[in-house]
């Protein structure tokens, strides 16, 4: 079917992950004399976005994404209140489980940040905690943080409403619309070449997720990420998994876990994550094969750390298996902001695993630097070229970014 595409605009959104839709959003809602137009080659959410386990991680280490994390917290009752309808988000909360010296000290440092944030964060005992999660053990645990207000939820649903009120406020959704380069003159990104024609914009987003690095390949830049498999596992129901227990982060066993409808949702981080070059990965996400043998082999390696708390874990069956990429850097930092050394193009791309949780801050901070205005968070550390000229596809590098991932002890 022939789409007609508006063959000039204000802004292109390249991909329609919740990353493009969150900055479709804003910058509909923020500029209303202004046009944005969204390109999905497939369908709106379905790679990265909808495989996520989209732990809503408020209080962490890294202080650069609380303040993202906040602003998608605050959106999503924004968005429930102009659509009238729920995102049911679980607001559980998130229990800290040190069993190290070091592992203590983190939390120690953690619970102190909560506090800088004004976030509601406590120590809690060993007996509360196993109530709260009957199915943990916790004879190792020497401190339990607990922060009340943390949340999951249906990363699938909270893009579609991103996409939802986008389209309320005027923008242009395109999904089966394939762009296939970057219209690029003396310097400056004036639109893009797609599969139904080209479209001409004073500025350009690559939102392409683990697919960004290929188009600013064009105008030399090196998106500095790779895509690195996420994979986690969802048990059998079983009573000692109630519905709103909370989530669990367990950082010596590099493992983590969450509530999901009776069952239990968890991932352990492997010793080498699979890495790929993002010229490697279909178009169709759907159509790689993430695991042979659905992940058994990396449970049978790395499953003993997690049993140290979970020891039902050789017992309860596992029904079911869901991978995908996540774009990693080396320092599990965020990939956005502006292209330096050319015009009118910007990227938000490289989520670290926490996409779904910074969204909100993200697509509003994008947004804002997209129509020239004051980005009203500090994107700093998330800078393309903060480590100096890369090739995003040389080998090397993709085992440096599938590093980060290995060796990351956080949700």
């Amino acid at each position: 079917m022939k789409i007609n595409l508006i063959k000039k605009t204000d802004l292109v959104i390249i991909g329609g992950g919740i990353f493009g839709c969150a900055i479709a959003y804003y910058y509909s809602k923020n500029n209303p004399d202004k046009q944005v137009v969204l390109l999905e080659r497939n369908e709106l959410n379905n790679a990265a976005t909808s495989r996520a386990a989209a732990l809503m991680t408020m209080v962490r280490s890294k202080r650069s994404y609380i303040p993202l994390t906040m602003e998608t917290f605050k959106v999503a009752k924004e968005m429930e209140k102009e659509l009238g309808e729920t995102l049911d988000f679980k607001v559980v909360g998130m229990m800290h489980v040190a069993a190290s010296e070091a592992k203590v000290k983190d939390l120690e440092k953690l619970m102190e940040i909560a506090k800088e944030y004004q976030q509601e964060a406590y120590y809690i005992s060993k007996e509360e905690a196993k109530k709260k999660a009957p199915w943990l053990e916790l004879k190792e645990a020497i401190k339990i943080g607990y922060v009340p207000n943390e949340a999951f939820c249906d990363p699938y649903m909270l893009g579609t409403f991103f996409a939802r009120c986008a389209r309320k406020h005027g923008a242009e959704i395109n999904q089966g619309v394939e762009v296939l380069g970057l219209l690029n003159k003396a310097g400056t990104v004036i639109g893009v070449k797609t599969s139904e024609g080209e479209i001409h914009a004073s500025k350009v987003v690559d939102a392409a997720g683990i697919w960004a690095p290929i188009l600013a390949r064009e105008i030399g830049a090196g998106v500095p990420m790779a895509p690195v498999r996420s994979q986690y596992w969802i048990t059998e129901r079983d009573e000692n998994f109630p519905t709103d227990s909370p989530m669990v982060l367990l950082p010596d066993a590099q493992a983590y876990a969450r509530p999901e409808g009776g069952s239990l949702l968890f991932g352990i981080r492997e010793g080498k994550s699979l890495v790929a070059s993002p010229k490697d990965v279909p178009k169709d996400i759907s159509d790689f094969v993430f695991s042979a043998d659905e992940g058994m082999n990396d449970l049978l390696e790395n499953g003993e750390r997690l049993a140290r708390f979970f020891p039902g874990f050789y017992d309860i069956g596992i029904k079911y298996y869901v991978a995908g990429f996540s774009g990693y850097t080396p320092d599990s930092q965020l990939v956005v902001g502006e292209v330096p050394g050319t015009k009118g193009f910007l990227v938000a791309s490289g989520c670290c695993g926490a996409g779904i949780s910074v969204a909100g801050g993200v697509g509003l901070g994008i947004a804002e630097m997209a129509a020239d205005r004051v980005n009203p968070f500090d994107f700093s550390e998330f800078h393309i070229s903060r480590f100096g000229k890369i090739d995003p596809f040389e080998e090397e590098w993709l085992n440096k970014c599938a590093a980060a991932r290995s060796n990351k002890v956080s949700g």
